[in-house]
């Protein structure tokens, strides 16, 4: 009976978590510039998923369905992957303030998918999402070797981060401005500061199988993230494969990072500030720590999703200008926590 009961807590956790979950993505359906009742919401999903036969109003009923409901799951999905790379790359780069978005993974995925967009890189054979995992993959390299030839302290990576999130911006705009069409311009650069607007339910089914095979893959290595927490050479000394785990969570890191900026833009912040606030709530035990964090940025960017279109009646905001509202003044205060250490 003892022996029963961290298996009864873990799962009601787990269901109080899915139970949260489906009450954000509720709100996230409910909420926006015409207000929508929770059960509306709740009877629209069994119209549509089991044909339930509920009478409701065909344009509240399209609304949710076809704009709202895929809008906040693809916004759960991003929140949850971004979180589980900052959860990852802090704990591989034992650096709290390593994030897709610091690191300049963002940015390169971000240039890789305009080159596939724009400049046809790849002659119709790589898709918007390949374009932004190669480049993803070439930013962290690009960064990885930079910080090796600067020295391998903590600052030499987030400087580092800094130069090729800058460098893969500039390129960004450098393509933008020399090969789009006014009309381009101004639909990338909306998207590039994160936009939602155009989520529909194809991408909710890139998205969602993504983020549960990210979030599995991570589990699958917690025991490896708690071991380099403490550096590779302690890894390494408890029997963990340090190169292979090394290059199969940076490998997912990439995925999840371009796989979410190709459907919704770069989106900063989320990756550095979600993890120190799970860890607040759960500990430092990747175990509970990366479902947390999954969590916890899910509701995060539903959040973020809402307020980007209410806050201006009539207007909807890049949902980057919301989460970096919120963001920036967390970064402030790690960092400022963190300056003996950089």
């Amino acid at each position: 009976m003892i022996a029963d009961r961290p298996i009864l807590r873990r799962t009601g956790a787990a269901f109080a978590a899915l139970v949260l979950l489906l009450f954000a993505l509720g709100v996230g359906a409910a909420v926006g510039e015409t207000a929508i009742p929770l059960d509306v919401v709740a009877k629209t999903v069994a119209n549509r998923l089991w044909h339930a036969g509920y009478a409701l109003e065909p344009i509240d009923e399209g609304i949710i369905w076809n704009y709202r409901l895929s809008r906040a799951m693809v916004a759960a999905c991003c929140g949850s992957a971004l979180a589980l790379c900052g959860v990852i790359l802090q704990s591989l780069l034992r650096n709290a303030l390593a994030d897709p978005y610091i690191l300049g993974i963002s940015a390169g995925a971000s240039t890789g998918a305009v080159s596939v967009a724009i400049l046809g890189i790849g002659a119709g054979a790589l898709t918007l999402p390949a374009g932004a995992f190669l480049g993803a993959i070439v930013a962290f390299g690009l960064v990885s070797a930079l910080a090796l030839r600067a020295g391998r302290g903590t600052s030499a990576i987030i400087l580092a981060g800094i130069a090729g999130s800058q460098l893969f911006n500039a390129l960004t705009s450098f393509i933008v401005t020399k090969a789009a069409s006014a009309e381009q311009a101004r639909g990338i650069m909306f998207w590039l500061l994160g936009n939602l607007s155009g989520v529909r339910w194809p991408d909710v089914w890139l998205a969602l199988p993504v983020a549960i095979l990210g979030l599995i893959v991570c589990l699958w290595h917690a025991r490896a993230l708690d071991a380099f927490t403490f550096g590779t050479e302690s890894a390494a000394s408890l029997g963990i494969p340090v190169r292979r785990v090394y290059v199969v969570l940076i490998a997912i890191s990439a995925l999840l990072t371009a796989t979410m900026v190709s459907i919704v833009g770069s989106i900063g912040f989320v990756g550095l500030v979600i993890p120190h606030a799970a860890r607040m709530v759960v500990g430092v035990r990747h175990g509970l720590l990366l479902p947390a964090s999954a969590l916890i940025g899910a509701i995060f960017m539903i959040a973020a999703d809402v307020l980007s279109r209410v806050i201006i009646p009539g207007q909807v905001l890049p949902i980057g200008v919301i989460t970096a509202l919120f963001g920036a003044p967390a970064f402030a205060l790690i960092l400022s926590q963190r300056r003996s250490a950089l």
